[in-house]
């Protein structure tokens, strides 16, 4: 697929933030990825998009990497693969992507 503000991709892998699912764009950063599932709270600014701010530090773990011990990371530099875990994000992304992962509210019993 074709769009200016991601690399060409052939189809969404699933990867896991903070113990939610969600589809991306194959071939893309981490970081380019959380702006796919929040266009809204993932601005050009505060990131730099370059590794200079540090600003976008996970903890992750490759899918098929069972054995591996998960590891920081930049996410304006790591692609993400189907099965990729993050299970830490900075307080920045902490803080733009607290809508998409916050748990949902239960539906109101209709009884």
């Amino acid at each position: 697929m074709s769009d200016p503000l991601y690399r060409d991709y052939e189809r969404l892998v699933e990867i896991t933030v903070a113990g939610k699912k969600f589809k991306v764009p194959e071939k893309n950063t981490c970081l380019r990825a959380f702006q796919f599932i929040s266009p809204e709270t993932i601005p050009y600014r505060p990131f730099c998009w370059n590794q200079e701010c540090q600003l976008c530090r996970v903890v992750f773990k490759m899918g098929n990497q069972a054995d591996i011990s998960p590891r920081a990371v930049l996410a304006c530099k790591i692609l993400v693969t189907d099965g990729t875990n993050i299970t830490e994000l900075s307080d920045e992304l902490k803080w733009t992507l607290a809508g998409v992962l916050k748990p949902s509210k239960p539906r109101p019993s209709l009884d």
